[in-house]
């Protein structure tokens, strides 16, 4: 069944679009069932459970940590994460960069914007981001890379709502790379959309789709 829904998500994601496997909370098996379908990159919302699978599942595999990241948890990872999706904050940045420099490897990271209309998201606001990187505090890290912006859009069944909350985080995308990053062919992505929007974010832009119940069931 697994391979069956990978293959038809596939169908619908354009080459360029690369699709991130959420696999939080699912077993060591159902991982290596899309693995074995040639799926290499996966989600996961907690440290610890990235950390077990990694050790126990192919090493060729692209683990994206898609989560709320504690500055604590870091260090657990640091010499094998892919890429992280969810940095909100300089002292997180600073985080990263501390434990990337120790692993003696360059970490790729992309920015969380806050586009939702619910309480519940975490992320940052375009001013906020844009006090980071203008900051001398962020021109002293060297050892993190800046690829892109992480959102989420609302929980919601208004589609018009989801997709202006995509265009947002493209907006807010464009006007970064504008200001900050012209010339750098590594800010490039922009990770948006999950089982039930990934269609209407591709359509707005995104690069990167998270999908999870679609490919592995409901919980």
């Amino acid at each position: 069944m697994i391979q069956k829904q990978l293959q038809l998500v596939k169908a619908e994601i354009p080459a360029h679009v690369t699709l991130i496997a959420v696999s939080k909370t699912k077993p060591l098996a159902d991982l290596q069932a899309a693995y074995d379908a040639g799926q290499r990159h996966f989600g996961e919302n907690k440290v610890q459970e990235m950390v077990e699978k990694a050790q126990q599942l192919p090493t060729d595999i692209h683990w994206h940590l898609i989560g709320h990241l504690q500055t604590n948890k870091v260090k657990y990872m640091a010499g094998f994460v892919h890429l992280i999706h969810g940095v909100d904050s300089l002292k997180l940045l600073q985080e990263i960069d501390k434990q990337a420099r120790k692993a003696r490897r360059v970490q790729d990271v992309l920015l969380q914007f806050y586009i939702a209309q619910e309480e519940t998201k975490f992320g940052l606001d375009l001013h906020e981001a844009q006090d980071i990187l203008a900051s001398d505090a962020f021109k002293q890290l060297k050892s993190i890379q800046i690829c892109g912006v992480m959102g989420m859009a609302s929980n919601t069944s208004d589609q018009k709502q989801v997709a202006t909350e995509f265009r947002t985080l493209k907006q807010i995308f464009e006007q970064l790379r504008n200001d900050y990053f012209q010339g750098q062919l590594c800010f490039k992505e922009i990770s948006m959309g999950m089982s039930g929007d990934y269609l209407i974010a591709i359509e707005n832009g995104s690069t990167m789709v998270r999908v999870g119940s679609k490919i592995f069931g409901g919980r």
